[in-house]
């Protein structure tokens, strides 16, 4: 690389990355941004896995939150060629009697959809909802003073409960099976503490901006942020993919968008032997085994609403859900696993030819699994949809091996950077007052690694960049 001296660098170029460099270079730093793939986009990128014209999101599909991060809401990226989809039902739930749980944007149409449970669901989300967006600042943050005490205490009392405690307001099949396809999102048993916080988190992100979708495939956000930076000055490098931290040109700062098993690999040298020792007992969490299907047609699934759903939870009642999660943790693959389906071509015309179809799953397995699921996913989407099989004109399959080969911060296929349970949601990598500072001066992790942990919002990358501006800048 150039000898040029900046004041920061980057290394990767997923959310977090972009949103340390934009942060950076929005206060006026000279800032370059590393990546080692030739484009940009970490869990947002799109390709070609199946057949010719089929367009696929390799990681990341659906972005609840990039209307709703305070990071994402001051970047102008419709300006630079980004357009969000909404279908018109942000998930449904399909139950093997044809019915199913649906989540709209209207928590009120949600409500009214669950029977005997309308009450208790606006009793739980009501209140969250409008108080969400005046929260986010604070739940988005590490150790937040809050700004809303009251508000925010009303949020946690119910987000620090387990999931499967939480249910047990609701009787109906449509309440329960959607709380808990909601709260699997945790890719962690349901029994465990602050599992509720996941599934509060997603519903009331649906009801106040709904959970859309990029046309043209995920790359697209990469692709507004990569313009938004060029066009404050920010500078690119990309296929480059960092081994050692001797390797970047000269700066006063630099960041790194990589887990701690990856921060060790390549800056170990300038940290201490007490602070790599705790990221030695950083604990990452279950992997996934994901699935790309060309279609012919549409998926045919049973119940209606399914069909208009842009993304769909394949796993009946919350006691499978339950016991699935369970299971697997404990490093077994189950018949019926819980799977996460996205059909993002119903709504998005550019995804594959005209007539054809797109879809996207997954499931959680054990860390490291090597088992094929492929069968056992394509086995839940059938139940739902009979003559699914039917419709496969095209498969990619990726395994957690994959998965960390195809993105490094997905460490035995955990997507997010490392398990966030109790014991980890604010104490990430290490526990610390200011988690995104290592222990050598100038070097910081901005990763999903750090609080507030996995998705596509962009603010671990944009506190370690105020943290960085704080202790080098001002």
């Amino acid at each position: 690389m150039n000898s040029q001296e900046y004041d920061a660098v980057v290394v990767g170029s997923g959310p977090n990355g972009f949103a340390a460099a934009i942060t950076l270079r929005q206060a006026g730093l000279s800032v370059l941004l590393v990546e080692g793939k030739e484009e940009t986009g970490g869990g947002m990128r799109s390709k070609a896995l199946t057949l010719p014209g089929f367009v696929h999101d390799v990681c990341s599909a659906v972005h609840p939150m990039v209307t709703l991060s305070p990071f994402f809401k001051n970047i102008p990226l419709a300006e630079h060629g980004l357009e969000l989809i909404n279908p018109p039902i942000a998930a449904a739930h399909p139950f093997d009697d044809g019915n199913a749980g649906i989540l709209e944007k209207s928590v009120h149409n949600t409500a009214a959809r669950l029977g005997r449970d309308r009450e208790a669901y606006l009793n739980l989300m009501q209140g969250i909802v409008a108080d969400l967006p005046k929260l986010l600042p604070d739940l988005l943050s590490p150790f937040p003073v809050p700004h809303h005490p009251l508000s925010l205490a009303g949020f946690g009392l119910k987000a620090l409960t387990s999931a499967t405690w939480l249910a047990e307001q609701f009787h109906t099949q449509e309440a329960r099976g959607l709380w808990a396809g909601m709260s699997a999102h945790a890719i962690q048993p349901l029994t465990n503490m602050a599992t509720s916080a996941i599934g509060l988190m997603l519903m009331s992100a649906a009801h106040v901006g709904n959970w859309p979708i990029a046309r043209g495939g995920s790359q697209a956000i990469a692709s507004a942020l990569e313009s938004y930076f060029f066009s404050i000055g920010g500078e690119l490098r990309t296929g480059f993919e960092v081994k050692n931290i001797n390797e970047l040109p000269p700066s006063k700062a630099v960041l790194l968008d990589v887990t701690p098993r990856q921060l060790v690999e390549i800056a170990g040298e300038k940290l201490s032997s007490s602070y790599k020792k705790k990221l030695g007992r950083y604990r990452y969490g279950m992997g996934v085994f994901k699935i790309d299907w060309a279609l012919q047609e549409q998926v045919p699934f049973r119940a209606e609403a399914c069909r208009k759903a842009g993304t769909v939870h394949l796993g009946n009642t919350l006691e499978e859900i339950v016991d699935s999660e369970q299971f697997t943790s404990e490093g077994g693959h189950p018949k019926n696993p819980f799977v996460l389906f996205v059909q993002p071509s119903i709504f998005d015309n550019t995804r594959a030819p005209e007539g054809r179809h797109t879809a996207w799953a997954y499931c959680h397995v054990p860390h490291g699994s090597q088992e094929d699921m492929t069968e056992a996913i394509e086995s839940q989407v059938e139940r739902f949809a009979p003559g699914f099989r039917d419709i496969i004109i095209g498969r990619h399959t990726m395994n957690p091996s994959a998965m960390e080969a195809y993105n490094p911060n997905y460490v035995g296929g955990d997507i997010n950077g490392g398990i966030q349970d109790i014991r980890q949601l604010y104490t990430r990598p290490v526990m610390s007052w200011s988690p995104y500072r290592t222990s050598a001066k100038g070097i910081y992790i901005c990763s999903s690694s750090t609080p507030p942990g996995g998705g596509v919002h962009g603010m671990c990358g944009y506190h370690a960049a105020q943290k960085v501006l704080k202790d080098m800048f001002r």
